[in-house]
């Protein structure tokens, strides 16, 4: 596989490929060490977006290849060893390229949130990715890596100083500061349409082990997402719009690492402040959280949202904003036995966008060079269960992430 581009970015063009593209340029430059390759439908989007980046990256090799073309996805297969996908929505335009990934037996990650195309690509092709030698990864961006890394983390941590797992996990987003982009919202409303017009696909979304696909794992009673006063953290809670993703990739790492936590619980909720005014905040965050739904599962709402007030495809946060992002994430374990332990997970840049395109290209990295091929045997993974502790380690050295245990607290 010499000959080989370590890493090709598919979807270059669209606005978080952009993002990544140029942090990898930052990160590898041109005919370095790391040989790797942009990607897209159109070539002169691809030499445009080349020449921004200055002569240095001249050399930068482009590959043309429109999302729906079989043949043109598998040479661009042909050539890689590991493809990092940014085309969304993913259920519309996703599915093609990790079919392609899976005949060539070559490793593949992606920025999705779409928990309901997740499972039908598992459903579809995880066999074949085991006999291919595939290595899968969804969901390597803002959705869903904090959430299953700083499980992986704290677990470990809980391990190592209390000699046993927590049975309970909850996060809570302390502080954030990003917006959406018109990618990021159109993969939203897509879930919803679907979401709409079919009732099976209602009852999938609800569930929380709806990504534990042929995994023995004992389900239990997941937290509802509603507002309530959390004891622990003393202030009032709302509802998290990305938990309904994250927490079913944890339940994902927990069934694909053997159930080793037992009848395990993990939510998400967004911490809205104290006293009345936080109460206040929260029932104000829930209902506009809510009142967006209910407006994107109408069609005439939703094509006035489109139209008026929501980000169009290749729109999003300027590189002013995305700087001036950051996130804040805080978790707590409980074991059985009472035993309990903190942690935090922090980044430097708006969640979905600057630091995702640092997320997604680490997570590329990792699995083109922390993972040797057949280390792991193929299928579909998460972030946690097969990049772990190497993926947490490139994470605070190049992307600007920070893992660690609130000492302040027990």
């Amino acid at each position: 596989m010499t000959d080989r581009h370590d890493i090709v970015v598919y979807g270059a063009t669209s606005f978080v490929g952009r993002i990544l593209t140029r942090y990898l340029f930052e990160q590898y430059g041109v005919g370095r060490d790391v040989n790797w390759a942009i990607a897209a439908r159109s070539g002169e989007r691809l030499a445009a977006l080349r020449a921004e980046l200055g002569p240095d990256a001249a050399r930068l090799p482009i590959i043309v290849a429109e999302a729906s073309d079989v043949s043109a996805l598998d040479a661009l297969c042909a050539r890689a060893r590991v493809v990092v996908s940014t085309v969304g929505p993913y259920a519309l335009h996703g599915e093609p390229l990790v079919a392609a990934c899976v005949r060539a037996g070559i490793d593949y990650c992606d920025l999705t949130g779409e928990v309901q195309w997740i499972r039908r690509m598992i459903v579809r092709y995880e066999a074949a990715a085991v006999a291919s030698g595939a290595r899968i990864v969804h969901c390597c961006g803002f959705d869903s890596i904090p959430s299953d890394l700083g499980v992986h983390f704290l677990q470990g941590e809980m391990r190592r100083r209390h000699g046993r797992y927590a049975q309970r996990i909850v996060m809570r987003v302390k502080a954030m500061r990003g917006s959406m982009s018109g990618g990021t919202v159109a993969s939203l409303l897509n879930v919803v349409k679907e979401s709409v017009a079919d009732p099976a696909l209602r009852r999938e979304l609800v569930d929380p082990y709806s990504l534990c696909v042929a995994r023995e794992v004992t389900r239990v009673r997941q937290a509802s997402s509603k507002v309530a006063f959390d004891r622990e953290f003393g202030a009032w809670t709302m509802p998290f719009v990305m938990a309904g993703i994250n927490t079913r990739i944890v339940q994902r790492s927990h069934a694909l690492a053997g159930a080793p936590y037992g009848e395990f619980r993990y939510d998400e909720a967004v911490l809205a402040g104290r006293g009345f005014k936080g109460r206040l905040a929260a029932t104000f965050g829930a209902f506009a959280l809510g009142g967006f739904m209910f407006a994107a599962a109408l069609a005439p709402l939703r094509k006035l949202l489109e139209r008026y007030v929501l980000p169009k495809p290749g729109e999003g946060p300027s590189p002013e904003a995305q700087l001036r992002g950051f996130f804040d994430l805080r978790f707590a374990a409980h074991a059985a036995d009472g035993q309990t332990l903190r942690a935090k997970v922090t980044g430097d840049r708006d969640p979905g966008y600057g630091s995702t395109a640092k997320m997604l290209g680490q997570a590329a990295a990792c699995l083109a060079f922390d993972l040797r091929h057949g280390e792991r045997r193929g299928g579909f993974w998460t972030p946690a269960t097969l990049l772990g502790d190497r993926l947490v380690e490139r994470l605070v050295a190049y992307a600007g992430l920070r893992f660690e245990i609130d000492e302040g607290r027990r």
